[in-house]
């Protein structure tokens, strides 16, 4: 299958998960050929870096973000190689963009780094389908080519079209100008991280008008509070395999010993990262599911924090009336020659409000349901059975090793998903620091 010798790797998605693990790959010295397939020109940027807005930044420090397990400075080092105004020890927020400018370089270097030898290389197509065969697997392209594999990687990230489209709301792309007038009012649906990036690339587009955001709760991300102390935690002091409603209990009890010893929230959170992926893996599947549904909007604005300065920008927008935080459920939309007409139920409430608006913009995140992903090559295996979601429906069913289970139950040799599309299983492994710790494992399990 490889003219070079050693197996012929494919990893499907060029973001930062296919491009990371595959700098993993060649850094374990694996002497087979790796393939990457990427539909976008630039490999590395996924839809995550993809924004050239400035205010689109980082929520971690450019001094944790390196590409390598065992080597978070990384991405640092080379942003103080690559800009001659670089000074301190990266304990700053820096522009997505320039992160994925840094992983477009380190792939590119990876290339040339091979030299004659052509085991990386990278394929400007997109992927439309992978074909089991009896000798590994054909992966099929948009052009109608396909190429021979011994193993393939599912690295295809975040869906770029999470929920079922609705005809009166709209995905607000990081590089798209808003289709809005500057004073007409907003909707927005969703309250995290990507509401924060909808109303950022509103107001540098010069949008006066009131954006209203919509969710459940009501919530949205809290700062970042500097350099923390994370408590020191072993994995003999976490309560494992509790049901939630005693889990909860003792994090919140932690929390206040650590208050009364100075420290703040941040500091459980951050001292609990490691053990995350080993909580979740060890609750109960009715734990998993009660979390996911009604505990989860309160863990991600404490665990996925953003700049202290964004943070009080928005908080001085809602101050100001320009940005309205609302808890509610959203009943109907009508549409006629003035605009549109969203009706919610307000949390709490039980009588029915309009509001009108210009615009709707869809920022509820990730699929709900994998089965309904827009990603063609991960819906044909799943229609065929190959693959199969995890028990919640949010990701893929995988090993451990993150090898794919298919319908029948049994691990699917050679095929493995990495990223995102295993939250099902880990949870956490949205963030870079997850991602590469995953990759490094994958990587020496091959050598």
């Amino acid at each position: 299958m490889s003219e070079h010798g050693g197996k012929s790797i494919v990893i499907v998605g060029g973001g930062a998960t296919g491009v990371i693990l595959a700098a993993h790959l060649v850094k374990a010295g694996l002497k087979d050929r790796i393939t990457l397939i990427e539909k976008r020109e630039e490999v590395g940027a996924g839809l995550a870096y993809s924004t050239r807005l400035p205010d689109h930044r980082l929520n971690v420090l450019a001094s944790r973000m390196g590409a390598y397990a065992d080597d978070p400075l990384h991405f640092w080092h080379w942003y103080c190689r690559t800009h001659v105004d670089a000074a301190g020890n990266g304990d700053i927020f820096l522009p997505r963009e320039t992160y994925g400018r840094y992983l477009s370089d380190l792939f590119e270097g990876l290339v040339a780094g091979q030299g004659a030898s052509g085991r990386l290389r990278r394929v400007t197509n997109e992927c439309v389908n992978v074909l089991p065969l009896p000798s590994g697997f054909d992966v099929q392209l948009a052009d109608g080519t396909s190429i021979p594999a011994h193993m393939v990687f599912l690295a295809t990230g975040h869906d770029p079209d999470p929920t079922p489209r609705q005809p009166f709301a709209t995905r607000l792309c990081a590089e798209e100008t808003p289709t809005v007038g500057p004073d007409e009012r907003v909707v927005i649906l969703g309250s995290g991280l990507s509401m924060i990036d909808a109303w950022l690339t509103l107001e540098a587009h010069g949008h006066r008008g009131e954006i209203v955001a919509i969710s459940r709760r009501g919530l949205f991300p809290l700062p970042h509070g500097g350099r923390r102390n994370p408590i020191r935690l072993d994995a003999a002091d976490i309560p494992l395999g509790t049901e939630l409603s005693y889990f909860v209990r003792w994090f919140a009890t932690l929390v206040e010993e650590c208050e009364r010893e100075g420290g703040d929230w941040r500091d459980v959170v951050d001292g609990l990262r490691p053990f995350n992926q080993m909580i979740w893996q060890n609750w109960p599947i009715s734990a998993k599911r009660r979390f996911w549904e009604h505990t989860k909007a309160w863990w991600d604005i404490h665990r996925h924090r953003i700049p202290p300065d964004i943070h009080a920008r928005a908080s001085e927008a809602v101050a100001a009336g320009r940005l309205r935080l609302v808890a509610g459920k959203v009943t109907g939309v009508t549409e006629d020659a003035n605009g549109l007409g969203l009706t919610l139920r307000q949390r709490g409430s039980s009588e029915i409000e309009t509001i009108p608006c210009g615009r709707i913009y869809d920022c509820t995140g990730f699929a709900k349901d994998i089965g309904a992903t827009s990603v063609e090559p991960v819906r044909s295996l799943l229609a065929r059975g190959t693959i199969r979601p995890d028990p919640l429906r949010i990701g893929l069913d995988v090993t451990p090793g993150c090898m794919a289970i298919g319908a029948n139950g049994r691990p699917m040799p050679g095929l493995y998903a990495v990223g995102p599309l295993t939250r099902g299983t880990f949870f956490e492994i949205d963030a870079i620091a997850e991602i590469r710790s995953q990759c490094a494992r994958i990587a020496v399990e091959l050598k």
